[in-house]
């Protein structure tokens, strides 16, 4: 059980955020808010649990005080909800589909030697209000994270965390993961999964070793994302890091965390930024179509069990285990397919008689097509992928704009300046740090097939691209009026 410093620490953290809001700019303010919440507060199950309120926790408290204080002591103007109706519909479907789910789940269920409670409408209230916290991160950094330099800052931010926190990763692949003991108490996961080759993997105050790989990995490529972008010593300086942190991340041994750097490192060194975003489409069209592929039984398992076997058996046992349980909770999460079982373990296999659990829900994806069905499911995942697509669409976009500007060129009359500096506009040049962003939030995505691995910083990361697209878009709409104008003869001088 958690002792009481992590209580302590609990407790006081909201002056902690209070401090990074009073002393930073509002953007970097809630970069370090919630990337400060995650990596050092103590895990589950620290929490206040007081009546008629979610408990506040590492999950929580941050969420809940970075919206007080954003609309405290900052001057944010920025509507809270995305511009898009789409977006818009998907947030109003992924924080009020609980309630369509409770009132569709109000029968027990019944074993001989134990019972499963129905729905009922307090858990409207619970449920509801979980979605809206989970949100809140994605909402805020669509509002406060909107400029190139707010991605750049995000960027260095992870490297930062990263590096700093490779230190006591390193110190716990040598003793075995110990810091949440000897700081907060307790041990937060099994012990059995940190161990790893023969060695151990970290997990310091994250819930679990894929965590910290995670971690790990979101850090280097945004070192190389970075050193891709900067020029100078700041590049020489983004490449020691980038080789740092891949040196960290190998010692981590976790398979999948490494084998996306690669993916991500090869694609930034080796392509244009229009590939890279394109490749993060890619990504996340095959990430939220997989439960669609999975349900009609067209996921080619036995190939890929081959080429887990191929590295070693341990590698296929674990990614057989995986599949059996996803498909066994497939079929069940397809007896409610629309609106799923909702929580307290519904959507889970029990044992006919104790009703004890017996599945294992791993990937994101299957828990939530199971608690919420298909309607959760594409709220969820739509919002994590819409930053990408919107973004890939308004680059189209914006090179559509800068043929037409050329195309007008011989009937416009612009001053050379003028003309120079049109052709360099970030209306025309989406940031190519953007572009590697999406990279990094494709491959989060895509880690949710196999892990639930879904953290405020994946939110935040959305919610800062989204923020970011929808400037370009309201650029490339200003950029079109006026180019409309121009050739109509309405307009000489657009500048």
């Amino acid at each position: 059980m958690p002792n009481g410093l992590a209580f302590l620490v609990l407790g006081i953290w909201p002056l902690v955020l209070v401090a990074l809001f009073r002393f930073l700019p509002p953007g970097r303010a809630l970069i370090w808010a919630f990337l400060s919440s995650y990596l050092l507060l103590p895990p589950a199950p620290t929490a206040f649990d007081f009546p008629l309120m979610p408990p506040l926790s590492k999950d929580t408290l941050p969420n809940i005080m970075a919206v007080l204080l954003v609309y405290t002591m900052t001057k944010v103007k920025k509507p809270l909800l995305p511009g898009s109706n789409i977006g818009k519909a998907l947030v109003f479907t992924f924080i009020f589909c609980p309630v369509f789910t409770v009132f569709t789940n109000p029968e027990p269920l019944i074993f001989p030697q134990l019972g499963v409670r129905g729905l009922y409408a307090m858990d409207v209230v619970a449920l509801v209000m979980n979605q809206a916290i989970m949100l809140s991160s994605y909402l805020l950094a669509r509002q406060l994270l909107t400029t190139r330099e707010d991605m750049r800052d995000l960027l260095v931010a992870l490297v930062i965390a990263g590096v700093f926190y490779s230190f006591p990763i390193l110190l716990e692949i040598r003793l075995s993961p110990q810091l949440n003991i000897w700081i907060y108490g307790f041990f937060q996961h099994s012990f059995e999964q940190a161990v790893r080759g023969g060695g151990f993997r970290a997990l310091v105050f994250l819930s679990h070793g894929i965590w910290t790989a995670m971690l790990i990995m979101m850090s280097v490529t945004a070192a190389i994302i970075l050193w891709r972008n900067e020029t100078g010593w700041a590049r020489l300086k983004y490449l020691l890091a980038t080789i740092f942190l891949a040196g960290v991340l190998v010692l981590n041994k976790t398979l999948s965390p490494l084998l996306y750097a690669v993916v991500i490192i090869g694609v930034v060194v080796f392509s244009s930024w229009k590939m890279q975003l394109r490749t993060a489409v890619v990504l996340a069209v095959l990430a939220f179509s997989y439960p669609m592929v999975k349900a009609m039984d067209l996921v080619p398992e036995e190939r890929i069990l081959s080429a887990a076997a191929a590295v070693n058996d341990d590698r296929e046992g674990s990614l057989r285990f995986r599949f059996d349980n996803e498909n066994i909770l497939l079929d069940r999460a397809l007896e409610k397919p629309i609106f799923g079982w909702g929580s307290w373990g519904r959507n889970h296999i029990r044992d006919a008689v104790s009703g004890t659990i017996l599945s294992t829900a791993d990937g994101r994806w299957i828990i939530t097509l199971g608690v919420f069905g298909w309607v959760g499911y594409i709220a969820e995942f739509g919002l994590l992928i819409l930053p990408i697509l919107l973004l890939a669409y308004e680059t189209r976009q914006s090179a559509k704009n800068e043929r037409m500007q050329w195309s007008q060129r011989s009937a416009v009359t612009i001053p050379v300046k003028r003309s120079f500096e049109r052709e360099n506009n970030a209306a025309y040049h989406p940031s190519p740090i953007a572009a590697g962003m999406c990279l990094i939030l494709a491959v989060n995505v895509v880690d949710l097939l196999p892990n639930a691995t879904l953290t405020a910083l994946t939110w935040v990361l959305a919610g800062a691209l989204l923020g970011y697209a929808e400037r370009v878009k309201a650029r490339n709409a200003e950029e079109t009026a006026k180019a409309r104008l121009a050739r109509g003869g309405i307009l000489t001088n657009p500048m």
